[in-house]
């Protein structure tokens, strides 16, 4: 069993790989996987280091199936007036501020992995490429049946900002 937070989509994400999920609140997860109530969470590397659960957990796998991130929300009657020369200075704090959080996000990420290999307690597995593409295949399904609940438009903005769909294009 995965420990997952409560959510649909990720209930869906994580049973079409065949995975068994279980809602938990975060602060039981430590004693869940000491008493083996679940076999592994999925957080980031910065997480698991911070939260000490290699101690708890045996494997990882480095996966990438999930983006961890932050939405830079506006009211858009506030957005829409403001002035038109400010507006490109926004939207380039908007984007430089995202870039340094990604970039601040994977240098914690790959510092934190570091530090738990380095305690020998958790053994970790990397997907390979074609391990990842069929994963990320296998989610379409999730998508076609999250398009009520979350918006086909929506799903498809996201397919044409990260450059391919489920036709691979």
């Amino acid at each position: 069993m995965i420990r997952i937070q409560s959510s649909k989509v990720i209930d869906a994400r994580t049973r079409v790989v065949g995975a068994l999920p279980q809602v938990m609140p975060w602060s039981e997860i430590y004693q869940g996987l000491q008493t083996g109530v679940v076999d592994g969470q999925e957080n980031p590397p910065s997480i698991v280091s911070t939260a000490k659960l290699f101690e708890v957990q045996k494997f990882m796998t480095i996966s990438e199936h999930g983006y961890h991130g932050y939405v830079f929300i506006a009211n858009k009657r506030f957005w829409d007036a403001l002035p038109t020369d400010l507006k490109p200075l926004m939207d380039k704090a908007v984007k430089d501020a995202t870039e340094y959080f990604n970039s601040n996000a994977k240098k914690e990420n790959d510092d934190a992995l570091e530090d738990i290999r380095k305690t020998g307690k958790m053994k970790i597995l990397t997907m390979t490429p074609e391990e990842k593409n069929e994963w990320k295949a296998i989610q379409y399904k999730v998508h076609r049946e999250m398009e009520d609940r979350i918006g086909k438009d929506l799903i498809q903005s996201i397919y044409k900002e990260i450059g391919r769909g489920p036709d691979g294009k």
